[in-house]
């Protein structure tokens, strides 16, 4: 039983550095997630025989879909955007999540983008029959879902849709579409409202109300990227989207907050579970609330959450600059439940070393306990790993494996502790200085053979006895023949990690 507690002791007190870890781990894999599938959107333009200067359109709309999913990954939102590649009446080139769509415009010059964004039903139904169209307007509008075409002739197609034009254009695309407001005001005012919402909805990226948007693009940056893609084999490198260039500390500490207080309570429910059930059993033997228990329920509740926070957040920000490449690149293939370890064994010596500077233990009570939690941490890793390969839920697999890894290190520890100390007893051995042999006889034996021992470094004060007066009585006389004592010495343990002799 006493191995079972001190086992489940270990895994609770190290959980939240595990958690902690593979939330991170899930943080980054998200990111680079996003960064693979937009390389995928772009090389699939491969081959393509188009001009990049028509082509620059699809490279712009797979871009901006691509950097605002990926900033969106960074920042831990789950807003997403997906280009819907359809080419239907007044479409919508990209939906998201949340809502809001978009429509792209890469034209030559920035009037000419500002116009097609602005552009009216009625205008369209005159492009069509310039194209050869034959159909009525009536009949137009119907089989394009429209009614009372009275009224909506002059309204822009893309109503409702925020237009996206090439960053280098917005500023000449705004002059414009006010200086077609004031004209329009004086000669056609039913045609102003095209303008004005064109002007509202005008953007050079996509972003949402929580911080998330696009990289904008200039006109001569989407023909640069449509000739790449049409190349095909674009890496994140060349576009400068890695996680090394994308990753900042900001996004490294929200991430690490984030990931401390799921740790914390985790940690908060696995440390306050043995005390509750202390105290729901005593209710049922004795009929009474024990209120000591409770204090030690928000005791552990207090300790185990703080605990668990700092653990999990450290960890966290350990695994995320690891596997962002902000630590080199041997780091970021590293196993994230290494890192936990490792924190975990850090973490653990910086604490036990306090409480060596405090003198509460000795150099060879930390050394002791630094093995101890290094034997139980490698339990820990294999059986988790097994674990994780059993049950394939993220992080759960995992941690029941961790848990069971943590009872059988602690088991198979005590026995193995035990079997070297018996050995380094009989032997002399020092376990590599682990183990320290004291060849120094006990004080009580000093003592019985006659030899002072004393104290360095002691104080006692003089004590006044006053003088008493004792009425004479008498005392038979007594023998005591002589004999011969002999006391018999064996070694064994006398402290921690420590062997000598002590009576038999």
């Amino acid at each position: 039983m006493a191995g079972f507690e001190e086992g489940y002791k270990f895994f609770t007190e190290n959980a939240s550095a595990y958690t902690g870890a593979m939330l991170s781990d899930d943080y980054i894999a998200a990111v680079n997630e996003e960064i693979e599938k937009l390389l995928k959107d772009l090389n699939s333009l491969e081959g393509f025989k188009t001009a990049s200067k028509v082509l620059k359109g699809d490279a712009a709309e797979f871009w901006h879909t691509g950097t605002f999913n990926i900033d969106a990954a960074l920042k831990d939102s789950q807003h997403r955007a997906s280009v819907d590649r359809s080419h239907d009446f007044a479409s919508t080139d990209i939906t998201t999540n949340f809502g809001d769509r978009y429509g792209l415009k890469y034209y030559s010059d920035a009037q000419a983008s500002a116009k097609a964004q602005s552009v009216s039903i009625f205008q369209r139904y005159k492009d069509y029959q310039g194209r050869g169209g034959t159909d009525s307007l009536e009949k137009y509008l119907i089989d394009r879902g429209y009614s009372e075409a009275d009224t909506i002739l002059s309204d822009p197609i893309y109503a409702g849709q925020i237009r996206i034009i090439p960053r280098d254009q917005l500023e000449d695309a705004v002059a414009w579409l006010e200086r077609m407001i004031k004209t329009e005001a004086a000669r056609r005012p039913e045609q102003i409202h095209r303008y004005e919402e064109t002007l509202a909805l005008l953007s050079d990226r996509l972003k949402d109300n929580n911080g998330v948007e696009s990289i904008p693009l200039s006109r001569e940056e989407a023909e640069q990227l449509a000739s790449l893609a049409k190349r095909g084999g674009i890496t994140a490198d060349e576009l400068g989207l890695t996680t090394e260039n994308l990753m900042k500390y900001e996004y490294v500490l929200q991430q690490a907050f984030k990931a401390g207080l799921t740790a914390a309570t985790i940690t908060l429910v696995l440390k306050v579970a043995p005390e509750v059930y202390k105290a729901i059993s005593y209710l049922i033997e004795n009929g009474e609330i024990d209120k000591e228990q409770f204090k030690r329920i928000g005791f552990a509740a207090v300790t185990g959450s703080v605990e668990g926070f700092v653990r999990g957040s450290v960890s966290a920000a350990l695994t995320t600059c690891c596997k962002a490449g902000l630590m080199g690149e041997f780091l970021r293939f590293v196993d994230p439940t290494i890192i936990g370890t490792v924190t975990v064994l850090t973490m653990n010596v910086m604490k036990n070393a306090g409480e060596v500077a405090l003198g509460r233990k000795t150099r060879s009570e930390l050394t002791g306990e630094l093995v101890k939690d290094m034997y139980i941490s490698a339990c820990s890793l294999i059986v988790g790993g097994i674990g994780q390969a059993l049950i394939e839920v993220p992080i759960v697999g995992y941690m029941l494996g961790s848990f069971l890894g943590s009872l059988i290190g602690t088991f198979t520890y005590n026995v193995g502790y035990k079997t070297a100390l018996s050995f380094c007893v009989d032997s002399g051995f020092t376990m590599f200085g682990s183990v320290e042999q004291d060849y120094k006889l006990p004080k009580e034996l000093l003592k019985e053979i006659g030899i002072d021992v004393f104290d360095y470094e002691t104080f006692e004060f003089d004590t006044f006895e006053p003088d008493t007066f004792m009425a004479d009585s008498f005392d038979f006389d007594s023998f005591v023949p002589n004999t011969l004592g002999i006391t018999f010495l064996r070694r064994g343990v006398i402290g921690v990690n420590k062997v000598g002799y002590m009576p038999s």
